[in-house]
């Protein structure tokens, strides 16, 4: 039934017709109708953020734990400009967000009001779309169309810029109906394309799944149906950063990730193989390395929902325009009508090259003396907290690749970490965002101390909401993938990648009334974690760890998936993937 009702009021109408149960947020004058509307209802909760940035980065955090949309509501002007590297980080790696921001009065727009800014043109190259709603009664149409193009298609973030008098002003709201929308994505794919890719899967010698996000976003069933079109082939898989979890860690096809910081056994197979399915991912730089070097001896099969990845940087040999689980489906069922068939004997043949690349153990470091290496910290990690209902957040360097390394994701939705802009300062205020959306679930966030500093803020939301998030801080006094690259690309000359302040963590968790934990022997290590996991409430655990360990495997820039770094065992060099010492 249409009604009459203010615009503020259409706002917090709409969100909660669309099933909106939590909203993060910042308050300012331009969106004070809002909040008044806020106020004065039940059904939504709102998070208050202590920085608008830390906002957008909860609600990503809600979006990718659960699938549903994280929703934004912060100000014109700077709050609206806070949000941008939230909305950009989103837009990479495919995040459904609704972000509502307030817009000084329409009869006041370009006269440089206070707070005022063209948010519209600002945020046009980091969302989906964005609309400047100037007339209540399109308000409630508008926000609805914000819901559906969010989450349809590709995901992404999307913006609703709405004026002060807007909001002040009374309209006709009608309740969320079918969409009738132009903008429908296809879901299903071309047949034609997908008995293309069948005959190639049953005729592949060295065949490999390479898997990213877009099997996580395209919901549980499209995992369900990778896995069982992965054990019915008995084809390895790898993934990329945002797609950890669609296969188990513990499944004997996986290969673990592969990319720049990838598993040996997961680059050579990408190199050497004669069928590379792409499900889900976009061959972003971190993964292809040299464009003209990435798997050339392949065949290339790409299935994705968004029409201009398709060979936007590879080109590939059978395009799929679809969504992951139904393109699937259709895959598994024509592959079962022509009777199962796989080129078994080469694919076993296949299997025995890549033991063999296993056999290296790419992962393997040895914890001698007293000091912390962040492997054995993370192994620890992994080893104690595996059994729980588990959610892992990280921010961003070394600490998020030997995450994405040392901690295995049996499940989709359990891990969510910034993938294609590298957000420094994303996963404090991630971690509080899933926590909110699973409260009796372990939270843990995964950081180093510079990057964790970039957000601290937002231990103050952790104590105000009582979110128990366990900050986890591989403490290497040093911006360690900087530091890194400085050591092994700029001739050790390490130009201001390292802090001469840093906090006392214990001290700066118990000033917001947290706990805090300090470990520096690996002797102790294990019951320090017991007691961050058994505490609860928000804890900062300051672990300090060995300061100058490199993040190995590595493809150097302009190598090829062959031609990896590996840490020399027992040395303190670093050997290619033939065993010369390089360095």
């Amino acid at each position: 039934m249409t009604r009459k009702m203010t615009g503020a009021k259409m706002i917090v109408q709409a969100l909660i017709d669309q099933g909106v149960d939590t909203v993060f947020g910042y308050p300012g004058g331009a969106v004070l109708p809002i909040y008044d509307e806020v106020f004065q209802q039940n059904s939504i909760k709102h998070v208050l953020v202590r920085h608008e940035q830390g906002a957008v980065h909860a609600a990503e955090g809600y979006a990718r734990s659960t699938g549903k949309p994280g929703v934004v509501l912060v100000t014109s002007g700077p709050g609206a400009t806070n949000a941008v590297t939230g909305l950009t980080d989103a837009l990479l790696d495919s995040i459904p967000l609704v972000v509502l921001t307030g817009q000084v009065p329409t009869f006041m727009i370009g006269s440089d009001a206070f707070q005022e800014a063209d948010t519209v043109g600002i945020t046009r190259p980091c969302t989906k779309h964005n609309w400047l709603v100037k007339e209540t009664d399109k308000l409630g149409a508008v926000l609805h169309e914000a819901f559906h193009v969010a989450t349809s298609g590709r995901p992404g973030p999307v913006l609703v810029d709405i004026p002060k008098d807007v909001q002040f002003a009374t309209g006709q709201y009608t309740p969320k109906k079918p969409s009738t929308s132009h903008y429908q994505p296809p879901v299903k794919g071309d047949m034609t394309e997908i008995t293309a890719l069948v005959e190639a899967i049953e005729s592949a010698k060295r065949p490999v799944f390479y898997t990213g996000g877009g099997v996580i976003n395209s919901g549980p069933a499209a995992s369900q149906l990778l896995r069982e079109l992965v054990e019915a082939t008995g084809f390895p898989i790898t993934s990329t950063l945002m797609g950890l979890g669609s296969y188990p860690a513990s499944g004997d096809k996986w290969l673990g990730m592969l990319g720049m910081h990838g598993l040996y056994e997961a680059n050579m197979a990408m190199h050497d193989c004669d069928l590379m399915i792409n499900i889900g991912a976009r061959f972003d730089d971190r993964i292809t390395g040299v464009v003209d070097l990435f798997s050339p001896k392949s065949k290339k099969a790409h299935i994705d929902i968004d029409p201009s990845s398709i060979n936007k940087i590879i080109r590939v040999d059978i395009p799929i325009v679809g969504d992951v689980g139904h393109v699937l489906e259709d895959l598994l069922k024509v592959w079962k009508s022509r009777g199962r068939k796989t080129n078994s004997d080469a694919v076993a043949k296949w299997w025995k090259q890549i033991e063999e690349w296993r056999n290296v153990d790419c992962l393997k470091f040895e914890q001698t003396g007293k000091i912390i290496k962040p492997q054995y910290a993370l192994s620890r990690l992994e080893a104690l907290t595996k059994d729980h209902d588990r959610y892992i957040t990280t921010e961003v360097g070394q600490h998020q690749m030997w995450a994405a390394q040392y901690l295995n994701f049996e499940d989709p939705n359990r891990w969510m970490t910034s993938g294609g802009l590298g957000t420094m300062g994303y996963g404090f205020p991630a971690s509080i965002g899933v926590q909110m959306a699973h409260p009796d679930a372990l939270v843990i966030n995964v950081a180093g101390e510079a990057s964790w500093l970039m957000n601290m803020q937002e231990m103050g939301t952790a104590m105000q909401y009582g979110l128990p998030v366990k900050q986890f801080i591989l403490n290497n006094e040093r911006l360690g993938m900087v530091r890194q690259w400085q050591e092994l690309l700029h001739g050790e000359r390490y130009s201001q990648s390292w802090s001469e302040s840093l906090p006392d963590f214990v001290k700066l968790a118990e000033a917001f009334g947290a706990k805090g934990i300090i470990c520096s022997d690996p002797d102790d290590l294990d019951d320090a974690i017991l007691e961050m996991l058994n505490y609860d409430g928000p804890v900062i655990f300051d672990c300090l760890v060995e300061k100058h360990e490199n993040c190995f495997p590595m493809i150097p820039s302009g190598k090829a998936h062959n031609d990896m770094m590996l840490a020399g065992a027992g040395t303190q060099g670093v050997i290619d993937a033939k065993g010369s010492v390089l360095v």
